[in-house]
């Protein structure tokens, strides 16, 4: 019978416990907490500044929603990958790096955003990019490698 395992027999492995890669683990679960937060926080302030079509367009309504979205989606994929699965950390390399790529357009291209929602997305950004940094790291890649 072909049954699916997410961890070997024997349970983690022993790169997955490693004292280093549980920080890294850690670090990257506090880093997209905060970008989450951060998120959530954004998305409340248009909701409480709509009255104010100068700092509120729908362009800032679809980023904000999408923001937040995908930061709920990057949480679960930082948990499961904290647990072990490696396709959680997959997904968690290429939505991060995405995000990123995503906040560099939007902060450089000239209008389309307000200067408040730019300095937020900066914010993101360098949250995302300790994310990027640690989970494609040499430790991290190691320790997904043989999953």
């Amino acid at each position: 019978m072909n049954t699916r395992r997410t961890h070997p027999a024997g349970g983690v492995d022993d790169a997955l416990r490693h004292p280093r890669t549980q920080q890294a683990l850690r670090g990257t679960t506090v880093l997209v907490g905060c970008y989450a937060g951060v998120s959530a926080l954004t998305l409340l302030a248009v909701i409480l500044l709509r009255h104010h079509p100068d700092m509120v367009t729908d362009a800032v309504w679809v980023r904000a929603v999408i923001v937040v979205a995908t930061s709920l989606l990057m949480a679960s994929f930082a948990a499961r990958t904290a647990r072990g699965h490696r396709r959680s950390y997959l997904r968690l390399r290429l939505a991060s790096a995405l995000m990123l790529v995503a906040i560099a357009v939007i902060i450089a291209l000239p209008g389309g955003f307000p200067t408040w929602l730019k300095l937020e997305q900066g914010v993101c950004g360098a949250l995302l990019l300790g994310v990027v940094m640690i989970v494609n790291g040499r430790r991290m890649r190691a320790a997904f490698a043989s999953r």
